[in-house]
């Protein structure tokens, strides 16, 4: 670790706020596409891991044809904990320290989820007055709601993890994923411990 990255991690040690508990990471498949790109989310999983109990990463696709070969190279990649790969029109959960979530976008995740709910109602399953946030929940690609969302980049979510991270702290770099390092992660880390959490209030 270089000394200016060991300045932030004794800065964020000494802060009063504490660190967050669940990082999400949101890139892009062109992301994932340059030299590295793999070797660095790998780090990221030690950096994030440092700090957080829980890492998630969305990567965003424009093509559905190209998840099958990205969830294929995302699920062999070597990891420091058990990763937990997920497609688009995934419905089964797991529980895994880290989790990596391919999506075609925020609005085609709450529309599936809207669909399958209609879907149940209309098998009988459960009333339409029955429905609320949670159920809503369960039928997206990632249920949990991040404490820190980082951006590589750009200083947009596009539509991306737009339920999830209604209540997060969002973090933008302009630094893009190919170059992105620990003392870019060890900012977005200081940055939330100096906000002030409103949960929308």
């Amino acid at each position: 670790m270089g000394l200016y990255e060991r300045y932030l991690a004794r800065r964020i040690r000494n802060h009063e706020a504490d660190p967050p508990n669940h990082v999400a990471l949101i890139i892009t498949e062109r992301d994932l596409l340059e030299d590295g790109a793999y070797e660095t989310l790998v780090a990221f999983f030690s950096w994030a891991l440092e700090y957080a109990g829980r890492v998630t990463v969305y990567v965003s696709v424009l093509d559905a044809e190209a998840v099958p070969t990205l969830r294929r190279d995302l699920e062999g990649i070597d990891a420091p904990e058990v990763v937990a790969v997920r497609g688009p029109d995934d419905r089964t959960r797991a529980d895994a320290p880290i989790q990596i979530g391919i999506g075609l976008g925020g609005k085609h995740e709450f529309t599936s989820a809207v669909r399958t709910l209609a879907e149940r109602v209309d098998a009988g399953e459960i009333e339409p007055d029955e429905i609320d946030d949670g159920d809503v929940e369960d039928h997206l690609v990632f249920p949990a709601e991040p404490d820190l969302v980082i951006k590589t980049g750009a200083e947009r979510l596009s539509d991306f993890m737009i339920w999830q991270s209604v209540y997060s702290e969002l973090y933008f770099t302009d630094v893009n994923w190919r170059d992105f390092r620990k003392r870019d992660f060890l900012r977005a880390v200081r940055e939330y411990c100096n906000r002030s959490r409103r949960f929308g209030r």
